[in-house]
């Protein structure tokens, strides 16, 4: 079936649609990328996709899962493919110089005012899907089946994708066979990443509070000092990767932020820590947080704490694995349509997604044997920038450049907008071209 993707006339249609629809989708990326909205905020972005699919001729459901759509195209007998593309902008001021540059403050979970940015290339994606959603419709004659298109809100808190299982994506909709995605990066704009396995790490934020009996700085025998504890708990974190994790495995832990007291000499009633944890296996995942959930205890009860700490999982999200035989196919696809020059071997990433939710049926939530997933990567950096960047290969090009969440980030290349386009077209049409 693949192999039918390679006849020149559809691939000549392919290019056609994406140059027709080129302009449009051009127009969308700029209006989203000027008007970035916050996680579960993002009402005008989902109006505006919502609309466009219409506009094609999709039959499209808005506020699933909070602000999320999907869009369906039924078209005869054969496999639901989903593309999925994130809506969801970064509490960054932008400083890209761009004339569409955001200007736009949103006000955050605290209820604070903060400048908001697409620092991620989230605008990208989903202007990618709207027009991969237009050269599919125009191509009905060469595929059948059905297309589930899933615009995925608040993927920057981790909260999107279980948002919308949650809310029945599955079982009100239809449950893919296969679910696509892709993502920005700052590799040549015009080329295709792939990495079949293990390819983004699992990610937990941790929040911590360690209990003292605070008092004056001058009388510390009459308090417990919960700066010590939390003193003693960092220091005692960093042995769990050398000493707890295999040295073939990958993980990381962080503590980003330890606050407690407001002046020297006053010992204060409780400390506050948030600890990050990254790795690439879920079950090494689960043993990390509890290696850390003993050592905090531990160090309370050796440091008289009056009472137990209290833990709260600020963020999380699963390992992404590519599935093996579906990542091929679409490589192959791709290479098919692209030619294999543009094509490169995508480096594992230590960043997290929360894409993996859509096909792990465990940790979705939505029961039944897992899904297979494929999320490749689409370059973002301009030719002339590119090649002027120190480097023999993407992984040391990219220590070089500015990678997403920068205020400097700025992948809207014209080469990255016609490449994501047809790079999920071709996706799509490797699970759906007719025989």
């Amino acid at each position: 079936m693949i192999d039918e993707i390679t006849r020149p006339d559809l691939a000549t249609a392919i290019e056609a649609g994406v140059e027709r629809a080129y302009e449009e989708v051009q127009t969308l990326y700029r209006q989203l990328h000027q008007h970035p909205e916050l996680p579960f905020q993002e009402h005008a972005t989902a109006a505006h996709l919502g609309a466009a699919l219409e506009a094609l001729g999709y039959a499209v459901t808005r506020g699933v899962g909070g602000t999320g759509v999907v869009a369906l195209l039924h078209n005869g007998e054969g496999p639901t493919v989903m593309l999925r593309s994130d809506m969801d902008a970064l509490p960054i001021e932008e400083q890209t110089g761009l004339d569409f540059a955001s200007r736009a403050i949103g006000e955050n979970a605290d209820g604070e005012c903060v400048p908001v940015m697409h620092a991620c290339g989230h605008d990208l994606h989903s202007s990618c899907l709207v027009g991969a959603a237009a050269v599919l419709a125009e191509l009905r004659a060469s595929w059948q089946g059905t297309l589930m298109l899933v615009c995925q809100p608040a993927e920057e808190v981790f909260g999107g994708a279980r948002a919308m299982l949650d809310d029945g994506l599955y079982t009100r909709f239809a449950r893919p066979d296969i679910v696509l995605g892709q993502h920005n990066m700052p590799a040549l704009a015009g080329s295709v990443g792939h990495l079949s396995g293990q390819a983004m790490a699992a990610a937990t934020t941790l929040g911590v509070t360690i209990h003292g009996a605070g008092g004056h700085g001058s009388m510390p025998a009459q308090t417990v000092d919960p700066v010590v504890i939390a003193a003693h708990v960092v220091t005692r974190l960093q042995t769990i990767v050398s000493r707890e994790v295999p040295p073939d495995q990958t993980v990381v832990v962080t503590v980003g932020k330890l606050h407690a007291g407001t002046q020297g000499n006053i010992i204060p009633h409780s400390a506050e820590l948030e600890i990050n944890v990254r790795g690439f296996d879920n079950h090494l995942h689960e043993r990390v947080l509890a290696s850390i959930r003993r050592i905090v205890g531990a160090e309370c009860e050796a440091g008289r704490s009056p009472r137990a700490p209290e833990f709260r999982v600020l963020s999380e999200t699963i390992a992404l694995n590519n599935d093996a035989e579906g990542t091929e196919r679409v490589r192959r696809a791709h290479a098919d349509h692209f030619g294999a020059a543009r094509l490169f071997a995508m480096p594992r990433l230590n960043g997290s997604e929360d894409f993996p939710y859509f096909g792990n049926a465990e940790a979705g939530g939505f029961g039944g044997p897992d899904i297979p997933c494929v999320y490749w990567y689409i370059g973002a950096t301009a030719e002339a920038r590119w090649h002027a960047t120190p480097g023999a290969s993407v992984a040391e090009k990219m220590t070089h450049l500015e990678m997403p969440h920068s205020p400097y980030y700025a992948p809207g290349q014209e080469a990255t907008l016609r490449t994501g386009m047809a790079a999920l077209v071709t996706g799509a049409l490797a699970y759906m071209v007719r025989v």
